[in-house]
């Protein structure tokens, strides 16, 4: 119902008026409960349950999956939910650098509410090769919160998933194929799931196991041909032979797989609000070796540390030992926002900062190069 202002007379009595508000407020104040007010509510506790944060995360299995893939399974400091399909953090002290790189999570929702999470982790770059030659059983971690949209979404995605897995990009598909033998994902999905041989696809026989009318999975081999396995990439014809209808296609795997991918999903007519891919994180850009300077402000610090010009600055910074924010590493999440004072750079890939960010000069040190001396103010960890 529309507010109607009622015009006086005088235009006095809305002085007077304005002058008895605040005995009016005074009144209300002295009616209401002396009782002080809760430390905490539900939704609050709620919050803490479902974000708890960076936690400590102890080893407590380590499963070789193929020659160069293991597993890691945590025990959490705190039960936690994540959808299937979301990554998260993993980090330690690697010499005198904080370091942690994301990893899709290949256990089901359902395990993390009992405190256990599953990492798998192919060996490839410095991370990943620490922990596939150093990590140990009882090693404690540390573990950040869930994140990521590589997940279902009813609302917007149809009700039939079609994954497109290269390597060790099978890691969210394992995890969505256990949610939805266990209920706790409602729609179904067809599984592509490309390697060059046999022997290096991961999670076969599990993957085998949770076959139902709701998971089918087709394995494609590019190196081998073997009875029982379809043989080239997976191209338009391939998911034409085994897919039908509407569907949302679900991509995760190396760059050459998403260039390939993209031209045979045009070909079927598939809108881009059907497509979704994981994204990769930043690598080495292939230049001549460059050093230059990173003035670098945290809180009251300030520092000073060398940066080369073929990784990103964030890389710079770990290696300098400061501890600083990151998730995704992609340049898709923002978690590492920092504001940039001086200086140039160059984006990996696509430039995905909101148009604010650009508007007012902050960068995502995670997948930004150095091309000159800098100078940063960057949030605390």
């Amino acid at each position: 119902m529309a507010f109607t202002f009622k015009r006086q007379i005088f235009g006095f009595m809305d002085l007077l008026r304005f002058k008895k508000m605040v005995p009016k407020r005074r009144e209300k104040l002295a009616e209401g409960s002396s009782a002080p007010l809760p430390k905490t509510y539900r939704v609050n506790e709620t919050a803490k349950i479902l974000h708890p944060g960076y936690q400590s995360a102890k080893l407590t299995r380590i499963e070789q999956n193929t020659a160069d893939t293991k597993t890691y399974t945590f025990e959490t400091e705190h039960p936690f939910y994540f959808r299937a399909g979301q990554y998260v953090t993993l980090g330690c002290k690697v010499g005198e650098s904080e370091v942690s790189r994301p990893y899709a999570i290949s256990s089901a929702p359902k395990a993390a509410l009992g405190r256990r999470v599953s990492l798998t982790v192919k060996k490839c770059g410095f991370f990943s090769g620490y922990l596939f030659d150093e990590a140990k059983v009882g090693d404690v971690f540390t573990l950040g919160d869930p994140s990521g949209d590589f997940c279902h979404e009813p609302v917007k995605d149809a009700e039939q998933l079609v994954g497109l897995a290269g390597g060790s990009g099978v890691t969210p598909f394992y995890s969505m194929a256990q949610a939805i033998a266990d209920g706790t994902m409602d729609c179904a999905l067809t599984l592509f799931y490309g390697a060059k041989t046999e022997a290096e696809l991961i999670f076969k026989k599990e993957l085998d196991a949770l076959v139902s009318e709701k998971f089918k999975v087709v394995y494609v081999l590019s190196d081998e041909e073997k009875a029982g396995y379809e043989h080239g990439f997976i191209g338009a014809d391939l998911i034409k032979k085994y897919v039908s209808g509407d569907f949302t296609a679900m991509l995760c795997g190396p760059a050459a797989m998403y260039a390939f991918a993209d031209k045979e999903l045009a070909s079927l007519g598939l809108p881009l609000r059907r497509i979704k891919k994981e994204a990769n994180c930043v690598g080495v850009r292939d230049i001549p070796p460059q050093t230059y300077t990173l003035t670098v402000h945290i809180g009251f610090d300030t520092y000073t540390v060398p940066a080369d010009a073929r990784e990103t600055v964030l890389t710079a910074l770990e290696r300098a030992g400061l501890k600083v924010p990151a998730k995704c590493r992609a340049g898709g999440c923002g978690f590492c926002h920092s504001k940039l004072v001086s200086g140039s750079f160059l984006v990996a890939g696509a430039d995905k900062r909101r148009i604010a960010d650009k508007k007012f000069g902050y960068i995502h040190p995670c997948c930004s190069y150095p091309d000159s001396d800098m100078e940063l103010i960057v949030p605390k960890a």
